[in-house]
């Protein structure tokens, strides 16, 4: 009979779980904090745990790609305080009857007899309500943990290598999506974080623990993929054989699953990897690789025999959403490429940098413009972190020796120049020539390409005289890097004449792998769209807000008008442009009044006129993360999808009756008229303006006969004539139970009811239903009126 410590267990509880409740549940959308593990093999059958909130009743899980069967099978809630409170009771019964049961078996020394024996059914009844217990604390510590979707994952022998995304959808429409790999090597899975935590809260009614959690260890056979949680302080070991002269990669996923975290320091999981042999000398280490948080180790295996691989975060910290995948074998890794990129339409010679590679030579030809992965022929277990652009500017290679102004390597631009740096502190610099009043932009590409050269770039005259520099430039389209370390300047030249561009890392770091594409042209103004989030929920009828951002390239100014592509029928967009000169606009949706069963996927393009052309750019889908309390950042996603929840909206259709775009006077307000049916009792409408612009506010709102009427203020300071942009209103229906419903004004009524604020008090008693938002209203800051 097990010897449970009932005293310290039970006086834990109480202390802990005073006063304690579950989080009620908000207007919020459903959203998932990890998937574990995030992966599988090919031709095989798993389930993982993806864990999150708002989850309540999901319905389905859908995984991109073809090739993968999806299927919800159970979903987990916390406990409530009630079923807590009933639990606690139980756990007191139990502790009576244990020590019951200990003073019996002491009694039966003097032939007393056992009147209430402790059976086994009785510890395992126990073990499960603290497991019970566990979830609920995990609930309170963390609620973007507290409810779990357990899905089967079942793979297409066939199925598509490579990383997709998941996500799931409930009633109340689909999550954010998060990273899932399907793999071709044997896979090995630890206990989901919940299962360890339901595991320690029962070794803790067994025995007080003394330190930090022991570490696990698990044999495997190489090659494998390796799934695991880290709790905090957790340390995970696996075991394997390996051969003298073996060049053994070991190369983490973990930050490359979830980009980022938002209450954690630094934002991410930082996993750390040690090797060690049988003897536990450690014979490889790192806790990343060159700027990548996740981390990648090759070891040369001195002798045959035993070793392992240790995996735990570098701070020791660990909860449910530090999930890692690591690959380990002698597997080809493909680490970087020379030159970084080549000519769209033509074949490029490149050489390959890397570990375990078959050939350090390989011909690549992209049709296309644009950013590719460089892999190894057809080798399906090729790690690689190289990545290859394609471009249709001519190019050139760096001639090498062109380390100062007299041996300047001249370049005759618009023209992409490939070189590295191959000596610690040296520049590289070109020569070009220019006529006073030219323009002339000069960028770097090397981190963005993944190569670690920390860029820094000057601009001299034929004199030595610096015109321009630049360390780092933020490209807001790469929402991964938190480190900007690529240069970009533009500059007018002040005479004809020959000009120099000088490009170095920051740092005086060198060597084969600190590479760098150098485009050096006139302007080529364009631009690139990300909208966000990449998932739109949405009831049939419905108007929803989504942001749209510009990044704007190469002085690029103009007006960007917006559109759905193939969309299907009934999705339309409101005031859909982004103004000249503004890298965001908020805009509307609305959806069609026939739901669909299945999410939909959504194209939305954006047209300009840039020098005369139409020039046509499709929006990269993205999710607006956080991280670590305080940064923000729009992490690409792979769709658009919108999902249709709950039943449609009420035929209730508020139009706008005033003339767009609103004229709206420089220190002044303006009056906007909305319509209303007449039998929408407007005293339970409420209007709320969503993300105001700079310098606009709602004054006022107040029934008319026909409607509402909104009136905004303009603040002369902030808002300067020319400014244009959206208004988006919400329609918020406030319920008071005290109150009945036949009392409130309706619009066929007379405008003399008192005005509302435009930010109304709290009001007791009062359910406050949001019902989407008005189409987006079109407006321009005037001059004053007198």
């Amino acid at each position: 009979m097990t010897g449970f410590r009932w005293h310290n267990v039970v006086a834990g509880l109480t202390m802990l779980l005073a006063g304690a409740s579950i989080m009620t549940a908000q207007q919020a959308g459903p959203k998932i904090a990890c998937v574990y593990p995030a992966g599988g093999k090919q031709g095989t059958t798993t389930q993982i745990a993806v864990e999150g909130q708002f989850l309540n009743n999901v319905k389905n899980a859908y995984i991109s790609g073809g090739g993968v069967r999806v299927t919800v099978v159970e979903f987990i809630k916390p406990i409530t305080q009630r079923e807590l409170d009933s639990i606690r009771e139980q756990l007191k019964d139990l502790q009576n009857k244990r020590q019951a049961a200990m003073k019996a078996r002491m009694g039966r020394q003097g032939s007393q007899p056992a009147t209430r024996p402790w059976t086994s059914e009785d510890e395992k009844l126990a073990t499960e309500l603290l497991g019970k217990v566990a979830v609920f604390l995990k609930a309170r510590a963390t609620p973007a943990f507290s409810e779990t979707a357990v899905v089967k994952v079942e793979f297409a022998p066939d199925a598509q290598i490579g990383q997709r995304e998941l996500r799931l959808e409930t009633p109340a429409g689909l999550t954010n999506p998060l990273v899932f790999m399907v793999g071709n090597l044997p896979e090995y899975s630890r206990p989901t974080g919940r299962d360890a935590d339901v595991q320690r809260m029962k070794d803790l009614a067994i025995k007080q623990p003394s330190g930090p959690p022991e570490k696990t260890e698990t044999r495997i056979e190489l090659p494998a993929v390796v799934n695991g949680q880290i709790p905090p302080g957790g340390v995970d070991r696996y075991r394997f054989k390996a051969g003298k002269g073996q060049n053994l990669v070991i190369s983490a996923a973990a930050r490359k699953l979830i980009p980022y975290i938002s209450d954690a320091v630094p934002g991410w999981f930082q996993v750390a990897l040690a090797v060690c042999d049988a003897d536990g000398n450690e014979i490889g280490y790192a806790d990343h690789y060159r700027f990548d948080p996740d981390p990648a180790v090759c070891c040369k295996i001195p002798k045959d025999g035993e070793y392992t691989v240790e995996i735990r975060d570098a701070l020791y910290r660990g909860r449910d959403d530090f999930v890692y995948r690591v690959t380990i074998g002698e597997l080809p890794f493909v680490t970087g490429v020379f030159p970084l990129g080549g000519s769209a339409g033509g074949q490029t010679n490149i050489e390959l940098q890397g570990w375990n590679l078959p050939s350090d030579r390989l011909t690549v030809d992209y049709k296309n413009a644009g950013i590719y992965p460089v892999m190894i022929g057809q080798n399906r277990n090729c790690l690689s972190r190289a990545i290859f652009a394609a471009d249709t500017l001519p190019e050139c290679m760096e001639k090498g020796g062109n380390n100062t102004v007299q041996t300047a390597q001249k370049i005759t631009p618009p023209m992409i120049v490939n070189g590295r740096i191959g000596k610690p502190g040296e520049f590289d610099v070109y020569c070009f020539q220019a006529r006073a009043g030219g323009k002339i932009v000069a960028e770097v590409s090397a981190r963005r390409l993944n190569s670690p050269l920390d860029s820094i770039l000057k601009l001299t005259d034929a004199a030595g005289k610096q015109l321009a520099a630049n360390d780092d430039y933020e490209d807001k389209s790469e929402g991964l890097y938190t480190h900007q370390a690529d240069s970009l300047l533009t500059a007018t030249m002040p005479a004809d004449g020959d000009y120099y561009l000088h490009v170095g890392d920051i740092q005086g770091k060198s060597g084969p792998e600190y590479a760098y594409r150098l485009r050096v042209s006139e302007p080529l103004p364009d631009f690139e769209l990300i909208i966000a989030p990449s998932g739109i929920n949405v009831r049939a009828g419905q108007t929803v807000p989504i942001a749209v951002y510009a990044v704007r390239k190469d002085g690029f100014a103009g007006e960007i008008a917006l559109s759905l592509k193939d969309a299907p029928a009934g999705f339309t967009l409101g005031n859909p442009k982004i103004p000249a000169g503004q890298d965001k606009a908020t805009l509307t949706l609305t959806a069609p009044r026939t739901a669909s069963a299945e999410p939909v996927s959504l194209v939305l393009l954006g047209k300009a006129t840039i020098q005369g052309s139409p020039v046509v750019r499709k929006a990269t889908p993205a999710e607006d993360m956080m991280q670590a309390f305080a940064y923000r950042h729009l992490v690409p996603a792979a769709e658009l999808k919108a999902a249709f929840y709950g039943p449609p909206m009420p035929r209730v259709a508020f139009e706008v009756l005033a003339k767009t775009p609103v004229q709206i006077p420089a220190g002044g307000t303006a009056k906007i008229e909305v319509g209303a049916p007449k039998n929408v009792p407007l005293g339970e409408i409420v209007f709320e303006m969503k993300d105001p612009p700079e310098g606009l506010s709602l004054k006022e709102t107040k029934p008319t006969r026909d409607g509402v009427q909104i009136v905004i203020q303009s603040d002369a300071e902030k808002a300067k004539p020319g400014f244009k942009g959206s208004l988006i209103f919400s329609i918020i229906v406030e319920k008071a139970a005290s109150q009945p419903a036949a009392t409130q004004p309706t619009a066929s009524q007379t405008s003399s009811q008192p005005a509302s604020p435009a930010t109304p008090p709290a009001k007791a008693n009062v359910r406050r239903i949001p019902m989407g938002v008005l189409p987006a209203v079109s407006f321009e800051i005037v001059g004053k009126t007198n």
